[in-house]
């Protein structure tokens, strides 16, 4: 009878092996040096042809610049480097600054990086995107751009976690890039209320603002001046032989900028794309 009990145990698990899926096989990320993370289906998609622009274009951004292709380029070589947070104005290059870097990082070294994007609503599966590519022989930098949390978002925990204080922490292979508008990530009023209603307001405040610490690099983009403007325009223009002169390029640029109430690197683009079109030169993707 015991026999015959295990035999039919055994049958039976045989026959739901078989009708259990195969586990997932290892991605496949040799295609293309850019994808884009879609949680949904488990998958990453290739993308072809990163909209960027080169790091030689982006002005007025210096330092951060320096900072930047420093941080990437040590990772591409396998040496330490830090997670970076690039926070501050609008427009002012910050995922365009990140995009660029890998594309320097790849021109000197072709391959050793793979870019690829989280959007902001998919950040709550950042542990299974870590997971899928902690084994893989490739050296992976993942962008979120524009993030931030809002009242009642408990992500940022999540996020926390996967940053630092994991037990199986941030594979050697990865690196985290995130941009925002806000230092902290969080609105004003939501870390007020966390401090107002906390029995230790300042244990409610740090809990708030220590996401932020997380990331080794804090990196801060300010509102540019006139002068600044300028040189976003002109070299925009150099670089697409725009046949237009330096005097009327500039009071062109200045009344474009007026009539978007502020000077930004995404505002001098805009101009350029206008007046390029405006002239009759078409401006290629790379």
């Amino acid at each position: 009878m015991d026999e015959r009990l295990i035999l039919a145990a055994t049958r039976i698990a045989e026959a739901l092996e078989r009708l259990a899926p195969p586990p997932p096989a290892a991605p496949d990320l040799t295609a293309a040096d850019a994808y884009v993370w879609h949680p949904a289906q488990g998958r990453l998609s290739p993308v072809r042809h990163v909209s960027r622009v080169e790091a030689r274009l982006l002005q007025g951004v210096e330092r951060q610049k320096g900072l930047i292709l420093e941080n990437t380029a040590r990772f591409a070589r396998g040496l330490p480097a830090n997670n970076a947070m690039l926070w501050g104005a609008r427009g002012m290059g910050k995922s365009s600054l990140v995009k660029a870097a890998h594309a320097t990082v790849n021109a000197a070294a072709p391959g050793s990086l793979v870019l690829i994007e989280i959007h902001r609503e998919d950040i709550r599966t950042l542990p299974d995107l870590l997971n899928l590519l902690r084994d893989l022989p490739r050296r992976f930098l993942i962008l979120c751009d524009d993030l931030s949390f809002e009242r009642e978002d408990a992500d940022y925990k999540a996020l926390k976690s996967v940053l630092d204080g994991g037990i199986e922490g941030r594979p050697d292979n990865v690196l985290f890039y995130a941009t925002s508008n806000r230092r902290h990530l969080m609105p004003r009023d939501m870390i007020e209320n966390e401090r107002s209603t906390a029995i230790n307001p300042s244990e409610a405040t740090e809990e708030k603002v220590s996401l932020s610490d997380r990331f080794g690099l804090w990196i801060g983009f300010h509102n540019c001046d006139q002068d600044t403007y300028f040189a976003m325009v002109e070299g925009y223009a150099a670089a697409l032989a725009l046949p237009v002169e330096g005097e009327a390029l500039r009071a062109a640029a200045v009344e474009w900028a007026v009539t978007r109430g502020g000077r930004s690197g995404r505002v001098a683009w805009q101009f350029i794309q206008d007046l390029a079109g405006s002239l009759g030169v078409a401006i290629r993707r790379d």
